[in-house]
């Protein structure tokens, strides 16, 4: 499905020093992120990509919001997927979740701890599930993919449910951070 569309991908030439940036913050984590695809067996860069489109803008202190939407590891997720994880923290009532026990739930959660198939087109639609199908019944290019590529110029759902036409995405993409790590 969309295989050929990565194939194809350029990061636009004005945004590739952001990519860059971002790419080296993924890299700065990436040993949290080998931990936590040694505990559910889903690739670091996958992880560590989530985790910046995820959290990103909460730099320098990402590792202190949960893997499934951002929100603050000091309690359960209030946005989408509301009231995770489940469980109490492990390290005891009152004190935050650390990132690997979120994390874990996480991705397990959206059922990542099960795949086998790891190609670009399987990660890519994997990506796209994360954050919402909404943009396949528009016909837009999700940005949350290709936005920072030729894939992408704009259209983004600005609120949830909420769909501008003429909004255009200010985060790189999957795709574009894909390429920046040589995915």
């Amino acid at each position: 499905m969309y295989e050929q569309m990565y194939a194809s991908a350029v990061v636009r030439p004005e945004k590739d020093a952001d990519v860059k940036l971002v790419v080296n913050r993924i890299l700065k984590g990436k040993s949290e992120y080998l931990a936590a695809e040694k505990a559910t067996g889903v690739p670091w860069w996958f992880i560590g990509i989530t985790h910046f489109m995820e959290a990103g803008l909460f730099w320098p202190n990402h590792f202190k919001r949960h893997l499934h939407c951002g929100d603050p590891l000091t309690g359960r997720t209030t946005h989408v997927p509301k009231g995770r994880p489940k469980v109490d923290p492990i390290a005891g009532k009152g004190k935050p979740y650390t990132w690997q026990e979120s994390a874990i739930d996480a991705l397990t959660y959206m059922g990542y701890t099960k795949v086998k198939d790891w190609s670009i087109d399987n990660a890519l639609q994997l990506f796209e599930k994360y954050n919402g199908l909404g943009y396949r019944s528009l016909g837009v290019p999700s940005p949350y993919l290709w936005s920072y590529t030729q894939h992408y110029v704009k259209g983004k759902f600005v609120l949830d449910g909420k769909f501008d036409k003429n909004a255009v995405s200010k985060q790189p993409g999957v795709a574009a951070l894909m390429k920046g790590l040589g995915v």
